[in-house]
């Protein structure tokens, strides 16, 4: 049975800029100025726990973990429920397999708080059997922990998923989970990173390249699909 499972930030939506923003604004809160959009793009791909300790530790910062993951989690959910754009082709991709019986999870570094209130926002949340929050495994992203926990829950053999995925740590645990990947780079730079070159299908030019029609053909394993 082909099963697809998709990142949710970076991928299926344009989630990055409100991340940014609450990251920015936890930080502030804590004295810490100068941290850009530049900065926050070196993240994209790693969840959110393990970006915090790093910067935590990068700028000294004394409070708990778990006290930093609260208030970025807070000014995500503000941010989030207020505006996030999908991606057209795809919510394409998404709409197309489901309507053909493809079952598919979502994936992501994100809480489970915030994967549901984007796809509740954003209209996407009827088409996903399973959600597979970092917080519910051991190890996120590059580690393979989400991807084969949304495989068990959707029933399906590894071997038998694609992940869609923008970043290197992801293509990275996609190709330690055994599983084909389309690669949709957030960051258009990063497209020659070597995770990337393990791809099966990958999109060079991000988004602005990225069709459904290319991914749905690769899912099923034969061009022509998409009719």
């Amino acid at each position: 049975m082909t099963a697809v499972v998709f990142d949710l930030d970076g991928t299926l939506v344009d989630s990055e800029p409100n991340y940014y923003e609450a990251g920015r604004r936890v930080l502030a809160a804590y004295g810490v100025t100068g941290f850009d959009w530049e900065r926050h793009t070196d993240f994209i791909g790693i969840g959110t726990r393990e970006m915090l300790q790093a910067l935590k530790a990068e700028y000294g910062i004394d409070a708990p973990l778990e006290e930093l993951l609260a208030g970025k989690n807070r000014h995500y959910l503000e941010l989030a429920r207020a505006a996030t754009e999908v991606f057209p082709e795809m919510r394409l991709l998404v709409e197309r397999l489901h309507a053909d019986g493809v079952p598919m999870a979502v994936a992501s570094g994100s809480s489970r708080a915030a994967i549901e209130a984007v796809l509740a926002g954003t209209g996407l949340s009827g088409y996903f059997r399973v959600l597979v929050s970092a917080e519910e495994v051991p190890h996120g992203k590059p580690e393979p922990d989400v991807f084969l926990e949304a495989a068990r829950r959707l029933g399906a053999d590894p071997a038998e998923c694609v992940v869609v995925e923008d970043a290197p740590p992801g293509a990275e645990a996609a190709h330690a989970a055994g599983m084909r990947c389309v690669a949709v780079p957030y960051v258009p730079a990063t497209a020659d990173a070597p995770a990337f070159r393990l791809t099966g299908l990958l999109f060079p030019g991000g988004q602005s390249t990225f069709r459904a029609s290319e991914a749905y053909d690769f899912v099923l394993g034969r061009a022509g699909a998409w009719g």
